[in-house]
C-alpha cells in the first residue's frame, strides 16, 4: 500500500471514530423483565435516567401493569412504579429502595384510561390519560 493511501484510510479511521466519540449511540433501554405475568403485553413505555418504565396490558383479564425497570442493576435506591384510572384519584404504588425495578402494580382498567409512571432516584416520570380503551 503506498503512503498517501495509508495516510487517507488512517484519516478515515481517525475520523470516523472521532464522529463515534463525538454522537454516540442512543443508550439502550432496559429490557422489559416480564415481573407482571403471563398474557401481558408492553403497550406503552418511558424512558427515565437509569431505566425504563412499561405499561403492560392482559388482554384477557383486562388489567393495566406497570414496572419500573433499572439498565443496570446496582445498590439499592429509591424507586416506585405507580399506576391509577385517569377519573380516579388513588395510585397503585410499589415504592420503596430497590437493586433492579419496582413493581409490578396491577389495576384492572378494561375501556379506561389510564395514568402511569415511576421514579428512580429523585427523577419521576408519569404520563397523563394514556392507552384509553
Amino acid at each position: 500500500m503506498s503512503k498517501s493511501l495509508a495516510r487517507w484510510v488512517s484519516c478515515g479511521l481517525a475520523l470516523t471514530l472521532t464522529a463515534l466519540l463525538v454522537n454516540p449511540a442512543p443508550a439502550a433501554a432496559a429490557p422489559y423483565n416480564g415481573v407482571c405475568g403471563d398474557g401481558y403485553n408492553v403497550v406503552n413505555s418511558a424512558s427515565i435516567t437509569g431505566g425504563t418504565i412499561y405499561l403492560t396490558y392482559n388482554n384477557s383479564n383486562g388489567k393495566n401493569c406497570v414496572v419500573v425497570v433499572r439498565s443496570n442493576a446496582g445498590a439499592a435506591m429509591n424507586m416506585d412504579a405507580v399506576l391509577k384510572r385517569s377519573n380516579s384519584t388513588s395510585w397503585t404504588r410499589d415504592p420503596g429502595s430497590w437493586t433492579m425495578y419496582a413493581g409490578p402494580v396491577h389495576l384492572e382498567a378494561a375501556g379506561q384510561c389510564v395514568d402511569w409512571g415511576g421514579v428512580i432516584g429523585d427523577e419521576w416520570v408519569v404520563r397523563n390519560g394514556t392507552n384509553c380503551g
